[in-house]
């Protein structure tokens, strides 16, 4: 593997993803409570014996810069291994990356001063476990140029990817990005053989196609609409069929591009057994972890009229947090989020230092960093309501809130919701 280069694509807008991506590239989009979307292609590649990494950057990049700081500055530099943030260094042209493949070109001489034999390309936005070294190996042994990770999705959903046909040997015959009427599999007529966004080229000849593209006219300079295209019917394009390290059955490979997407993707995690396992400590997901107390769950008093007991059902809490007299289930919390007494959060995504106020009930929503929650507001349950507060709401009608969204609004409606007649007052609860 210390011939291998990986190189990861961290630069996307993630418009999508909005208003999570308002203030942080894609990548950096916390996931599943303590970790970040991109350490998941970054975990697989240590896990996969590869130590030698560039993180090509390029919109909002600045959270997603101080998460590699804080959390992957461990590998040694005097044995040759590195995980470099890449911002665009415009040192071809004065443009910024006009597609995968420019961002790539853009890249050449940094890239090249590493002395790679193959390249290994990735995105840092997708949710899988997937050792690299087995791909790697079997682009070597089949003495290939390019080599492109794939998976079967339902025909229904193959014009979102870029769609191939293979012959017997897994060589790469046809190949189109995001067709409107995708080919299916000749032996499973319901689905569709789809790339992952993961290749292997060896150096010389992906340096070879990259300075090609930048000449051609109209060219889009992406892997999926112009590279892979162009060298398929010339060149030995394999594709390697995806191979999840995970313990659970099936394979697991989430693109998290939209909002729907990503809340489904954190709910995956709170089923009983879920098909990401990250628990697997031969595989461990790797991230920075702050310096904080471990979940605290108070309050069960229920002798009173209006009984409060702090705590948490089939959902996942973070270091910090603080479940005090309210009752979570089906959610996954971040760092030091407070749960105050009497509030209820149901199937809901709430990011690091949210703080839900007392009466509050909150189901199926995702609230973004610091946002606080006032007292007996109700969010997810009238979506009509929630919309002409001007918060996000996805198709299948999850509450999106962003880290400034209508905070004065949010003060303002929580005062026309009166609290239990009766309820006691509660104390600040205290670090023990």
């Amino acid at each position: 593997m210390r011939r291998v280069l990986a190189l990861v694509l961290a630069g996307g807008r993630g418009t999508r993803l909005e208003p999570l991506t308002r203030d942080r590239a894609k990548p950096a989009v916390p996931f599943g409570g303590a970790y970040r979307i991109i350490d998941f292609t970054l975990s697989n590649c240590i896990n996969s014996g590869l130590r030698r990494i560039l993180v090509l950057t390029q919109y909002k990049a600045a959270s997603l810069d101080r998460h590699i700081n804080l959390g992957w500055r461990f590998l040694c530099r005097e044995l040759d291994e590195f995980i470099d943030i890449l911002p665009p260094q415009q040192r071809i042209d004065d443009h910024w990356y006009q597609g995968t493949a420019d961002a790539v070109y853009q890249n050449i001489y940094t890239i090249e001063k590493t002395r790679p034999e193959y390249i290994l390309i990735l995105s840092g936005d997708h949710i899988y476990k997937m050792d690299y070294s087995e791909m790697i190996q079997d682009h070597i042994d089949s003495g290939a140029d390019a080599t492109i990770g794939c998976i079967p999705v339902p025909v229904e959903k193959g014009s979102e990817f870029g769609i191939m046909e293979i012959d017997e040997s897994r060589r790469i015959v046809n190949f189109v990005e995001k067709p409107r009427l995708p080919t299916p599999m000749p032996d499973d007529p319901q689905r569709c053989l789809a790339s992952m966004g993961i290749y292997v080229f060896n150096a010389p000849f992906l340096f070879e196609q990259l300075c090609r593209d930048a000449t051609v006219p109209g060219s889009s300079h992406d892997f999926g609409k112009d590279i892979i295209p162009s060298i398929v019917q010339t060149h030995n394009v394999r594709a390697f069929p995806f191979r999840d390290k995970n313990t659970g059955d099936g394979r697991y490979w989430r693109d998290v591009g939209t909002l729907d997407a990503y809340y489904e993707a954190n709910m995956d995690l709170v089923e009983v057994r879920p098909e990401l396992n990250l628990y697997d400590p031969a595989w461990p997901i790797r991230t920075y972890h702050p310096l904080a107390p471990p979940p605290k769950f108070v309050f069960a008093q229920m002798d009173s009229p209006h009984p409060r007991v702090g705590h948490a059902l089939d959902s996942m809490v973070c270091a910090g947090c603080i479940i005090s007299g309210g009752r979570v289930q089906r959610s996954i919390l971040s760092p030091y989020v407070r749960v105050n007494s009497w509030a209820t959060v149901d199937d809901s995504i709430l990011f690091a230092g949210v703080e839900v106020g007392r009466h509050a009930r909150i189901r199926r929503a995702i609230i973004d960093k610091g946002v606080r929650i006032p007292e007996g507001m109700e969010i997810g349950y009238d979506l009509e309501r929630d919309k002409s507060r001007g918060f996000t709401l996805t198709k299948s009608g999850v509450v999106v809130i962003g880290r400034v969204d209508n905070l004065e609004e949010l003060d303002r409606a929580a005062q026309t919701v009166q609290p239990f007649v009766g309820a006691e007052s509660e104390e600040k609860a205290r670090p023990a």
